[in-house]
């Protein structure tokens, strides 16, 4: 089912098929450097369950990112609830493998996600928990128009909250 379209790029459900393709972003430990520890892959089977989920629950999480010119996936994008510092927020996440990197297709991925959050779910305000020296997401989080709103410790590492807030003049 695809949720979301881009120039180059489609956003659909995840489905427990997408399991091996998805390890080779999840389990990459330089890909994964700014996480505790890179996936198993039972972890990966693990992710899409709780993406299917997160789908019943909320009607949003991560999505599977297909890039159109190779029909392949490059990784995950999409949206998901975060308890941060007690406060509900809506996060934009995503995970691109290494040889999709480099060409703004998590920039292109993650603006479609905060525009989708705004737009369709009405969401005032979207967040980006990113570690402070993952200077790849910080830059694709800047040039989606978030910028730094605290820094914060989430899940016992230190991160600093990137913030989107809807512009009203653009509804």
């Amino acid at each position: 089912m695809v949720v979301i379209e881009t120039p180059r790029l489609i956003l659909r459900r995840l489905v427990a098929d997408d399991a091996n393709d998805l390890a080779e972003t999840l389990c990459d430990p330089d890909n994964m450097r700014h996480y505790p520890a890179p996936f198993s892959r039972s972890g990966v089977d693990a992710w899409i369950v709780k993406s299917l989920v997160r789908y019943a629950e909320h009607g949003y999480g991560l999505w599977a990112l297909i890039e159109k010119n190779s029909g392949q996936l490059a990784g995950d994008c999409g949206l998901m609830l975060q308890m941060v510092d007690t406060v509900p927020e809506t996060e934009v996440a995503y995970h691109l493998a290494r040889r999709f990197q480099g060409r703004g297709l998590a920039t292109e991925a993650a603006r479609a996600c905060m525009e989708y959050a705004f737009h369709e779910l009405g969401k005032r305000r979207v967040i980006s928990l990113i570690r402070p020296e993952n200077l790849p997401s910080r830059r694709v989080a800047e040039r989606n128009g978030m910028t730094v709103e605290k820094e914060t410790e989430w899940a016992g590492l230190p991160h600093l909250v990137y913030l989107a807030i809807r512009n009203r003049h653009a509804d």
